[in-house]
């Protein structure tokens, strides 16, 4: 696994985290962490695609 997909998914833990406690605090800043965590995710999943990818092309054999 990427080592910046792994960096993402601890962000995005992180923050959905923070937008629990801060919802329950009564906070609208938890909009914000929630945002964030989006946007983890989202990269996470790109760079796992990416990695996916790159070992497909790698493995694959040439023809010609």
């Amino acid at each position: 696994m990427p080592r910046l997909a792994i960096y993402a998914l601890v962000v995005c833990a992180l923050a959905v985290a923070a937008a629990v406690i801060s919802f329950a605090q009564g906070s609208w800043l938890g909009i914000v962490w929630v945002l964030l965590a989006g946007l983890s995710s989202n990269m996470a999943w790109f760079y796992l695609r990416k990695e996916k990818m790159r070992r497909a092309a790698s493995s694959a054999s040439p023809t010609g």
